[in-house]
């Protein structure tokens, strides 16, 4: 299965060694006497075609997976799919114990061991963890970013838990996900339809990919956006520098300072994402801070754009990654002490950003780190008002918030231990999971593993930033003094500790550092 990023796809042109694979899961239908593959004898014609929208990775999944009946229910589906009245599409079926231990047995590393980068997933944790049976449940609609979260909110609205997911996107715009889930123990298939049935009528044009959250936030916020209208004519495109899952990013010049564009995708804009860009203009709009990016205007017409400074020095995640060796450690407390002031700033003016990551953290010309990307932060909620809605991304997200439990601006908190672990390590957290596999997971207490290079003080940080209690994290005004007195005391050589040789001096990261803005969807 292929690790994707929460808000990514899988597009990709066909790869030949995958029509062996084609035969042979064609033979199995045939094997099977599928009565839609009885019924056409040109049916293996249809097969390639259906194959052909989806990459490699998805044949293999399919021929893992050891259930070749399973591509016709995605045919299926896809079919139902275009129709946007019948958006998502989904089928339920139950899953067979001996699924479950087949799988276990694919997991297993010819010693008898089973890989422990699958234990999240793996039948050795669930078939322990519920009496219960299970069900896979396949659904089928428009791609688009954060549909993933989206599904899994409306299995966890029906009470369901998600131990699995398998996530695919044609070349034409559909998904296939497939998720295994327990928590339904008295419910049939035909209760667990009706229910689900019910949710997705509550979220209806959202789940279908036609638009979502209402026109009225829209219009309200449109009237405060009026005031940051800036004049086109005085802004100057340059060449394309980043792309993401909802918009483009573009080089500029407005009034003689460099800037950097985002302009909405025109085949994405629906309600859903010009509610989130509005609210983001929003919120930058009302924000000034050194180590928050400079908001400078915006335009609604012809095309929505977003206009910030330009941030020549590139993402921290980019940063991070020119290289595989570690960062040394005054770089890496800099850059964490710039993201601290510019977390303290929004906390103390409440707003949570809620998807705090390398990736949304951007380095000016003088290697000054900035706090980006607003699309899904929000305004601290009033006393008395609980936010519980799953919004970020899963790999850096917060327990209580994968749970759908109340939250606070301690979950960006939660998140910064994330970033310093990438900090110290140049990598994707979980990287050997899903998005999902990660989130089950941290619900489940996984955290990254420590390295035995990092110094004690940061492991020591990133422990009481990731706890499991949001009360017992400390907020970025205590993370702020502590970080700056351990680089004072580094720098004075009151701290001693033995980094690996092969480490990457700030010289060294800004003579490699890409002059592209980030842009994350």
């Amino acid at each position: 299965m292929t690790i994707l990023e929460e808000g990514e796809g899988e597009n990709s042109l066909p790869s030949q060694p995958s029509v062996g694979i084609r035969d042979e899961i064609y033979a199995r239908l045939l094997e099977i006497k599928d009565e839609d593959v009885m019924r056409h004898p040109d049916f293996r014609i249809e097969l390639d075609s259906h194959f052909n929208r989806f990459p490699l990775s998805y044949a293999m999944d399919m021929m893992t997976s050891d259930r070749a009946e399973d591509v016709m229910v995605h045919i299926k589906l896809l079919a139902e799919a275009k129709d946007s009245d019948r958006r998502p599409s989904f089928y339920i079926r139950i899953v067979k114990p001996e699924e479950l231990y087949r799988e276990e047995r694919t997991n297993d590393d010819g010693n008898g061991d089973v890989n422990n980068t699958m234990i999240e997933s793996s039948s050795v944790v669930r078939v322990g963890a519920s009496s219960g049976p299970y069900y896979e449940m396949t659904f089928s609609t428009r791609d688009r970013p954060k549909l993933l979260s989206q599904l899994s909110s409306l299995l966890s609205d029906v009470g369901l838990n998600i131990q699995e997911a398998h996530v695919f996107s044609t070349n034409d715009g559909f998904s296939i996900d497939a998720f295994l889930v327990d928590g339904c123990d008295d419910k049939s298939i035909d209760d667990l339809h009706k229910e689900l049935q019910k949710v997705i009528e509550k979220s209806e044009k959202s789940l279908s990919g036609l638009s979502s959250s209402p026109l009225g936030y829209q219009e309200s916020v449109q009237i405060n956006i009026d005031k940051c209208e800036i004049d086109r004519s005085l802004l100057k495109r340059g060449k394309k520098i980043g792309s993401g899952s909802c918009g483009d990013l573009y080089h500029g010049i407005f009034l003689g300072q460099e800037v950097a564009i985002k302009y909405l995708k025109y085949e994405l804009l629906n309600t859903a994402v010009r509610a989130e860009f509005f609210h983001e203009i929003e919120i930058l709009s009302k924000v000034q801070h050194g180590n928050v990016v400079r908001f400078i205007g915006a335009c609604t017409e012809p095309q929505l754009c977003l206009v910030t400074e330009y941030m020549a020095g590139g993402s921290v995640y980019d940063f991070t990654r020119m290289c595989p060796n570690t960062l040394e450690l005054p770089v890496l407390l800099k850059i964490s002490i710039d993201v601290c002031k510019g977390m303290e700033y929004l906390h103390q003016n409440g707003i949570i950003h809620r998807d705090l990551k390398t990736a949304n953290l951007l380095m000016d010309a003088n290697g000054v780190v900035k706090v980006a990307d607003f699309g899904v932060a929000r305004f601290q909620a009033h006393e008395g008002v609980i936010m519980t809605a799953e919004t970020g991304t899963y790999r850096w997200m917060a327990p209580e918030v994968i749970n759908h439990q109340p939250y606070n601006e301690k979950v960006d908190i939660f998140s910064f231990a994330i970033v310093l672990w990438e900090l110290t390590t140049s990598k994707v957290p979980y990287d050997t999971m899903t998005p999902v596999q990660a989130a089950i997971g941290v619900r489940q207490g996984l955290r990254p593993t420590l390295q035995d290079n990092t110094h004690p003080k940061l492991q020591s940080l990133m422990q009481r930033c990731w706890d499991e209690v949001p009360s017992k994290r400390p907020s970025f005004s205590k993370l702020k003094i502590e970080l700056e007195d351990f680089l004072q005391n580094f720098q004075l050589g009151n701290e001693k500790f033995q980094q690996p040789v092969n480490r990457v001096t700030s010289k060294q990261k800004r003579r490699h550092s890409i002059k592209d803005a980030n842009i994350s969807g």
